[in-house]
């Protein structure tokens, strides 16, 4: 399904027709260039209100800076100018390029994943370091993580490993339910210790929205 963290390749007269959307008060035509030259993806973001059904609306992020501030750039394309769509990266896949800091932590939390049967993708900034081999990865960066559960039962299976294994690696991210209706797994794993009547905070691909966590669950098998 076409959601948002959904990684996007563009052709090369998509770059060129994309750069004409990119804001103009800094000059970001170097980045597009080089994103275009390299053929790395952009990321799909929530959909902007007025914009036609025949485009998306596409971001990236640049590398931390000096700061640790990380740029990112907004920016629409035509349907007609997309090559490929694909989901975000598997975890599973991504475990050879594990920061070492990251990497015996983050092998026994992908282990219990695979025994448990949960499938868990990645976004964000260690996504972005695989994707375009740049140094996005930092002292404090968070592994954020997209879970989406098919049953009720597997959304506490899966909360349950992420609250065991955020003891030992800054697991962030989003618990996608039907729809694309997305929580974050901290909010999420939170109302559901305390009061799944609870409102949480959903994001979806042209929303944002608060709605009861029981809602959410009932979207699920076996509820």
């Amino acid at each position: 399904m076409l959601a948002r963290h959904s990684l996007v390749w563009l052709s090369a007269e998509g770059w060129q027709r994309a750069a004409q959307t990119v804001s103009a008060e800094r000059d970001y035509q170097p980045v597009l260039q080089r994103w275009r030259h390299h053929d790395w993806p952009a990321v799909l973001r929530r959909r902007e209100a007025g914009i036609p059904e025949d485009q998306l609306c596409l971001g990236l992020a640049l590398p931390p800076d000096g700061n640790g501030d990380k740029t990112r750039i907004p920016f629409k394309v035509q349907l007609a100018d997309v090559q490929r769509i694909t989901d975000p990266l598997a975890l599973r896949a991504a475990l050879k390029h594990a920061p070492s800091g990251w990497s015996g932590a983050l092998h026994a939390f992908a282990d219990d994943c695979v025994n448990s049967g949960i499938a868990m993708r990645i976004y964000g900034s260690w996504a972005w370091q695989i994707l375009t081999q740049q140094s996005y990865v930092r002292t404090g960066s968070d592994i954020d993580l997209l879970f989406a559960p098919v049953s009720a039962e597997e959304l506490t299976r899966g909360l349950g490993l992420l609250a065991q294994h955020a003891a030992l690696l800054p697991l962030d991210g989003e618990i996608v339910f039907a729809e694309g209706q997305a929580v974050a797994w901290k909010e999420c794993w939170q109302a559901l210790q305390t009061d799944s009547r609870q409102r949480v905070l959903v994001k979806t691909g042209n929303v944002v929205k608060l709605t009861p966590l029981a809602a959410l669950i009932s979207t699920l098998e076996g509820a």
